[in-house]
């Protein structure tokens, strides 16, 4: 299974992505093995995700959210955590 997931910045800032495995990926970003774009924004939690069959169909998935602006993934969020 994969997963497109988004976690929570320090600074308030959004960062979204895939992975096969959500609890080592988020570890891995907080011990800066994860994405250079939030290594100086750590510590990260996780906000949100969504379970998938292939790689391709999260990748296409995260490259939608990655296009929505802020307010709309402060609803996704939202959406998810309620």
């Amino acid at each position: 299974m994969w997963y497109t997931y988004i976690v929570k910045c320090r600074d308030g800032s959004f960062y979204t992505g895939i992975t096969t495995d959500i609890e080592r990926r988020v570890k891995e970003h907080n011990t800066k093995i994860g994405a250079k774009s939030v290594r100086g924004r750590l510590p990260v939690i996780l906000v949100y995700k969504e379970k998938y069959s292939s790689q391709q169909t999260a990748a296409t998935r995260e490259r939608e959210i990655k296009g929505w602006r802020r307010e709309k993934k402060i609803q996704l969020v939202d959406s998810f955590l309620k």
